[in-house]
Parts: structure tokens; C-alpha cells; sequence
């Protein structure tokens, strides 16, 4: 599986590992490192052809404006292994890039995670993941709950992540080319 992602902006990302880091040193929270860059994920997917996923990601790069988005809070997704989160806050441009992106690679998806589609998706960027515990809940938030989440990111890329042994790296990031003046897609606008 590949995740389809946009990466947070250094200055961003910066903060979120520092966070991640001091779960570490606390709690001995780590797995979330297996992604060692921060990101918000549209879509996990396998694919049939990885250079033809690059180039439906490049053309939806090419034609959208970067665009701010903002975080606030924290969340958990609940379970055995409990995911710690700061919600990203939908907005008209997020949403619009989701849909491109789901609509661009759908044709090229052999399977996609139940959670990406416009109704069940929840953007947001992971603090804790897979080694955290119900009992490790409480103490985690009550240490995060001194800090705030309200921070504007910059979403100025797609980016594909390919698991390398335990991580997810980098495979091919497109920056954003789109400019004000250039009509972008909408979601009901067919490709050519």
C-alpha cells in the first residue's frame, strides 16, 4: 500500500517532531516515527501502475494553487492501540483537492482503506500510532493538553509514501504550480 499525502511545511513539520519527540522521552511512544515526516494522508492505495499514479498526481499538482489549512485540538481514534491526532480542519480548498485526488486515482486502484472516501475521511496529522495503550491514554493527553494545536499549514504538495523495511519515506513529491489567474478543475469538470 501507498499512502497519497500532502507533507507539512518544514517550519510545521518541525513542531510536530519536536512533539513526537518529547511522547518519546516521556512515554516511550516511537512507532509515529516510522514516518518520520509529517503529513496529511487523502488516500491509502494500492496501485496497478506506480509511473501512471505519478502522472495522475503531477497533473492534479500542476493545476492547484498552494492553499493554507488550519489544525485545532486533539483527537483519538479509539482501539487496543489507541491513534493520537490533531485534526486538520476540513475547508472548501481541502476538501476540493481530496475529491481531484480521489477522482484522479480511482482508475488506477486495485484497493483503497475504507476511511478515505469524502464521507468517512478525517484529515489530520498523527502524534501517536500502533504502540500506544488505553491505559497510556490519559496520562498522554493530560501532558499534551499544556500544549496548543491551532496552526496554519501551508499545503503546497502531494506526496507518495512507499514502506522501506518499518518506515514510510518519501517515493515523489509534486509541488504545487498551479497560479491565480489558471482555472483549477472542479470536481465536476471531466479530464481530458
Amino acid at each position: 500500500m501507498l499512502a497519497i499525502t500532502s507533507l507539512l511545511n518544514p517550519q510545521s513539520a518541525e513542531r510536530i517532531n519536536r512533539l513526537i519527540k518529547n511522547l518519546e522521552a516521556e512515554f516511550g511512544l516511537d512507532d509515529v516515527q516510522a514516518t518520520p515526516d509529517p503529513h496529511i494522508t487523502y488516500q491509502l492505495a494500492g496501485v496497478r501502475k506506480l509511473s501512471m499514479l505519478k502522472q495522475a498526481l503531477r497533473d492534479v499538482a500542476r493545476h492547484t494553487q498552494p492553499f493554507a489549512a488550519f489544525t485545532t485540538g486533539l483527537g483519538v481514534f479509539p482501539g487496543p492501540n489507541p491513534v493520537i491526532y490533531i485534526p486538520v480542519l476540513r475547508s472548501d480548498a481541502l476538501n476540493n483537492l481530496h475529491q481531484r485526488v480521489l477522482r484522479a486515482t480511482a482508475p488506477l486502484c486495485l484497493r483503497t482503506d475504507k476511511f478515505s472516501g469524502p464521507d468517512c475521511w478525517l484529515p489530520h496529522i498523527s502524534l501517536a500510532l500502533h504502540d500506544t495503550t488505553p491505559e497510556l491514554l490519559g496520562p498522554v493527553m493530560q501532558y499534551l493538553n499544556q500544549h496548543t494545536f491551532n496552526l496554519k499549514i501551508s499545503i503546497n504538495n502531494l506526496a507518495i509514501l512507499r514502506q522501506e523495511g518499518e518506515s514510510f519515506v518519501p517515493e515523489k513529491i509534486f509541488t504545487f504550480e498551479g497560479h491565480k489567474n489558471e482555472p483549477v478543475p472542479t470536481l465536476f469538470e471531466s479530464q481530458a
